[in-house]
């Protein structure tokens, strides 16, 4: 009995590439950069603030900054010194944040000082004593008055670094961040460390076989999805498991995002659609050269119109599935196909195949499977060994996602002929009219087609006759009849042709300039619904 157990733990993720000797570098836009050695050397210094500070096992960490090097070394020193990383939401109202801190019970924050005007206004309100940590990228003094523990690269200087991280239970808890819905107050969704583990070696393997594609070593990554949200989907652990260049942009602007892009040769990243269109329709977008860029898009569906824009650029574009209490990666597009055949037409709505140890079924009300002929739908429900096991202290909300014994994601989905799972819709987005049942989604995607169109969402309107009907909400700057007529236009021609129920005509099309966003960057059909909805009731 003298075999070593090795648990699972973020610090081995580390290892891989100072043991390899990784040659590249990470980058914070122009603050900062360095190799893997003083990576490595800097997460050692911040376990021993950390421990300083009082920090160490059981205790939580929250993080409050734009994407940095600092953040990156946050996933990694804080739970390897037995902590929870607690990657709040900068988005969020700051009523939110307030709950979202205080569920989690932070015993730290580390705040850029971009939010700390949003920490002094609640403050006062926060129920737990916590150290305070500022981070800043400009080399001034923080203010004196500020009430904090110092400024976080202060600190840095003066602490001891760890001699080495402990090993410990691979089932403690590692992260943590909250996701919110339609209801009620934000979900906290935690990870363990074997969880993470798992997650970073099933989405290597599932990427990293791809010839000319896929993502290693030689890639150079940026994310463009929050730090904050599903630890950047999980590709900053990948990244650094496989030693590439990482580039961190800081607070997302179109131009200093297109700037690094060429200034690095960004080759691999990922982002929600919103994203990717600003980058495309950007100032100065026209004259970048993209070619070599890969992305991943998820968080909500891709139009076919943003994808042919991205292709007609050069960019490899590539769907994948998952959701925040999936880690989040499930499935993938397989992108061969994408450096195969390059002027293809996507498939938008095609999510790929599982992952490596995904499991993935298409069940009814029942939890039967439904046939996999590519026509018949129903909840994709998932098994995979990083999944969530439940939200924070929320036992009735994590039995209710777990029913069955399967994780139940409120997609709406099918399995077409090679095998891939194709989302057609969320359960609380389809739209049922004269009992037929209409996919937002199919409205969204047909009306995206249209020239000027940039962003387009279908809702449901309550209707005393059919029980609901379709509301087209798009964002256009052409002139709002012909832009309504190109869409009626083209939605009858689908249903001409047999794409589309002609219970799926919309009876209403409203015009906006822009289209309302979550904290995430997805199409917020809650505000939508409020909105237009009860317009509707009260018209």
């Amino acid at each position: 009995m003298t075999a070593n157990p090795y648990p699972l733990l973020i610090k081995q993720i580390l290892a891989a590439p100072l043991a390899q000797k990784s040659p590249h570098e990470i980058v914070h836009a122009d603050i900062r950069r360095y190799g893997y050695p003083e990576f490595a050397a800097r997460i050692a210094r911040l376990g021993g603030l950390l421990g300083e500070l009082g920090l160490g096992q059981g205790s939580t960490i929250a993080v409050m900054d734009w994407d940095s090097h600092r953040y990156l070394e946050c996933f990694f020193a804080a739970p390897m010194i037995g902590a929870t990383l607690h990657t709040v939401n900068i988005r969020l109202s700051a009523e939110q944040v307030l709950y979202t801190i205080n569920h989690a019970g932070d015993d730290a924050i580390l705040c850029h000082v971009d939010f700390l005007p949003l920490l002094a206004d609640i403050r006062d309100r926060i129920t737990r004593p916590f150290r305070l940590i500022v981070m800043q990228d400009n080399p001034v003094q923080a203010p004196a008055d500020l009430q904090s523990d110092g400024e976080y690269e202060a600190l840095m200087a003066e602490a001891t670094p760890v001699a080495g991280f402990p090993d410990f239970d691979e089932n403690t808890r590692a992260t943590l961040f909250y996701t919110t819905g339609t209801t009620g107050a934000p979900k906290g969704v935690f990870y363990t460390h074997r969880q993470l583990v798992l997650h970073t070696l099933g989405v290597a393997a599932g990427l990293g076989p791809i010839p000319g594609s896929g993502f290693n070593r030689d890639d150079v990554y940026m994310p463009i999805t929050p730090l904050f949200h599903v630890h950047g989907w999980g590709i900053p652990y990948v990244a650094t498991m496989l030693g590439a260049k990482q580039v961190y942009p800081g607070r997302y602007e179109a131009a200093r995002l297109l700037s690094l892009i060429s200034e690095h040769r960004v080759t691999f990243s990922h982002c929600v659609p919103t994203i990717l269109s600003m980058i495309l329709n950007a100032p100065g977008a026209e004259d970048a050269d993209l070619s070599g860029w890969r992305v991943i898009i998820g968080g909500s569906a891709l139009s076919d119109a943003l994808a042919r824009s991205a292709r007609m650029r050069g960019v490899a574009i590539n769907a994948a599935y998952g959701m925040s209490e999936t880690c989040p990666f499930l499935t993938v597009a397989d992108m061969m196909t994408t450096r195969t055949e390059p002027q293809a037409t996507p498939n938008c709505t095609a999510a790929g195949k599982p992952m490596p140890m995904v499991d993935v079924r298409i069940v009814d009300e029942t939890m039967s499977d439904v046939p996999a002929d590519g026509v018949s739908t129903g909840e994709i429900v998932v098994r995979a060994p990083w999944l969530t096991s439940g939200y924070l202290n929320d036992p009735v909300g994590s039995g209710d996602l777990w029913r069955g014994g399967w994780l139940h994601t409120g997609d709406v989905g099918l399995f077409d002929a090679s095998g891939a799972l194709r989302i057609t819709d969320r359960l609380k987005d389809v739209i049922k009219t004269g009992g037929e049942w209409v996919s937002s989604l199919a409205l969204e995607n047909l009306a995206s087609e249209v020239a000027g169109v940039s962003e387009a969402a279908a809702i449901g309107c309550p209707d005393p006759r059919w029980g609901e009907r379709p509301l087209l909400i798009v964002a256009s700057r052409r002139a709002a009849d012909d832009v309504k007529s190109d869409i009626r236009a083209r939605i009858a021609a689908a249903v001409t042709a047999g794409q589309l129920s002609k219970w799926a005509t919309p009876d209403r099309i409203e015009i906006v300039s822009s289209l309302p966003k979550t904290s995430v960057g997805k199409l917020d059909k809650k505000a939508l619904r409020a909105q237009y909805v009860i317009d509707k009731v009260q018209a």
